[in-house]
């Protein structure tokens, strides 16, 4: 099995250092992901979240690992209870839709579905059974119906998120409840409110905390104990500290041998976040760009590292994909007159030195920046570009060289495609489409963009061909010039003139 040849290596938040992944059980990892709480379309920060992980799901996939991945929906909470009495709706109905977006803005994003997606609500049975445990193991105390988690019960609580016991805050998305034994005890079980969802219980109605519905959810799906817990660089304190609080006193063989937390997007220095209302949602970003172009842009910075949001990232990651794609495009289009010739080669010809020269550098780089902590940091620049710029070099010889010579290079540049387009999938920038029809699509979003029509640009074109016929060049360059500015370039080829997108010259730094 590939895994068991290379190592990868993981940065764990626990130890604060990169450790290399040992598996519980060889071959197979359990992978558990804090999913989102569903009241409102998902913003580019919960993109990023989910765009990391699934970079590490499909990597482990790639390493030969069988993945028994779970995110989670938590569809109760007081932000959908909020919501939803302001709707003037279900708080079902409104996390059921919400829960149904998410997962429309994954597919765009080219984010596979978990093994599971557990919803909070599904699972009230495996929640009180595990709240029961911890009150058995007097870690639990129950107060007029709520049920608390006894802090002072857990020596190691504060390890992962590195905050002193004496530090903390009170609670975690409540005020400080004077019942409570210690001011940092937090919520097992909320006692129920008049028009609010809630579950019989041993300590009467009511519905969960927040925290505890991972716990249950993880030993559930997973185990008590399993490989590897990710989420958002923000849920280290209190949720994931709690988490551990709660499975541990729950379970005697609890814990989680990797902690991993992606870091945050930021806009205009701020973290994104719909508390500050300074977020964008993923459905906005990508009436404009395309959904390729958006996951780009989340790989773009080591998936640990902060990412800042501006127009002008998205623009380059645009350009940065097209030009893979049109490179990929304009080799089957080279190939495509050769098919026949090389069908009745059979195979004899070889690949060229230089050919397996780029692919095994191609491969190697890209093994290696991933084992390095998924580091998708420049991860289609270096050896990747020079296979592409072989590929563009090469399309222009083939019809100048002997049949022979000429083979050999073809089988050479089938190998090399097939090596780049392999990164792609894994990396999640490849689809099912034709190269033809995601150019076709990022072309339409240039268009959206710029808020022109293919018909504009055209028009555009005709009115530059006859100032170039009446010397009137001046207009020319101007209306080369203007497209430019909106992200569009003109290209003479030949007597024809055809456009593609391109990074805007006086494109927004941020928006």
């Amino acid at each position: 099995m590939e895994s068991e040849k290379m190592e990868l290596k993981l940065y764990n938040t626990m130890t604060q250092q990169k450790e290399v992944l040992i598996p519980i059980n060889p071959g197979k990892i359990g992978l558990y992901v804090c999913g989102i709480t569903a009241y409102d379309f998902s913003h580019i920060g919960h993109a990023r979240a989910a765009v990391s992980f699934d970079v590490l799901y499909r990597y482990l996939l790639h390493l030969g690992y069988e993945v028994n991945f779970v995110r989670n929906f938590t569809d109760v909470d007081d932000k959908i209870i909020k919501r939803a009495n302001e709707n003037g709706e279900n708080p079902f109905d409104l996390s059921n839709r919400f829960c149904e977006e998410y997962l429309v803005d994954m597919g765009a994003l080219q984010c596979l579905l978990p093994t599971h997606q557990p919803r909070v609500s599904k699972h009230m049975d495996h929640i009180i059974k595990m709240i029961e445990t911890i009150i058995e193991k007097d870690c639990g105390y129950v107060v007029e119906g709520d049920v608390f988690f006894s802090i002072d019960k857990s020596p190691n609580y504060g390890k992962l998120s590195g905050q002193l016991l004496e530090h903390t805050r009170a609670g975690e998305r409540v005020d400080v409840d004077a019942r409570k034994r210690n001011p940092a005890d937090f919520a097992l079980w909320k006692a129920a409110k008049p028009d609010e969802p809630s579950w019989e219980s041993p300590w009467g109605l009511g519905r969960p905390g927040w925290h505890i519905e991972c716990s249950a959810m993880s030993v559930h799906y997973l185990s008590p104990r399993f490989d590897i817990h990710g989420g958002g660089a923000d849920l280290k304190f209190p949720h994931h500290e709690n988490e551990i609080a709660q499975t541990c006193a729950a379970c005697e063989d609890g814990g989680v041998n990797y902690w991993l937390h992606n870091g945050h997007v930021t806009i205009n220095n701020e973290k994104m976040a719909k508390s500050k209302k300074n977020f964008k949602t993923i459905r906005e970003i990508t009436v404009s760009y395309h959904p390729l172009a958006l996951r780009h842009f989340l790989m773009s910075a080591q998936y640990r590292s902060p990412l800042s949001f501006s127009e002008s990232q998205l623009e380059s990651s645009s350009e940065a994909l097209y030009y893979v794609y049109q490179t990929l495009q304009d080799l089957e289009d080279g190939l495509l007159p050769y098919r026949e010739a090389m069908s009745e080669d059979g195979g004899k010809a070889q690949q060229t030195a230089e050919a397996k020269d780029i692919i095994n550098k191609m491969k190697s780089e890209f093994e290696a920046k991933m084992l390095d902590d998924l580091n998708t940091a420049h991860i289609l620049t270096g050896a990747y570009q020079d296979a592409l710029k072989f590929i563009n070099a090469s399309l222009g010889k083939l019809k100048k060289m002997q049949k022979k010579q000429r083979m050999s290079l073809l089988v050479s540049l089938v190998e090399i495609e097939k090596a780049a387009r392999e990164v792609l999938d894994v990396l999640g920038l490849f689809t099912t489409l034709s190269y033809a029809d995601i150019l076709k699509e990022m072309k339409q979003k240039t268009l959206t963009r710029a808020g022109l029509g293919e018909e504009d640009i055209l028009r555009l074109i005709e009115e530059r061909i006859t100032a170039r016929k009446n010397k009137e060049f001046a207009r020319s360059d101007e209306i080369r010039a203007e497209l430019t500015i909106q992200g569009i370039a003109l290209m003479d080829i030949g007597n024809e003139t055809v456009w593609r997108p391109c990074f805007p010259s006086q494109a927004n730094s941020s928006n």
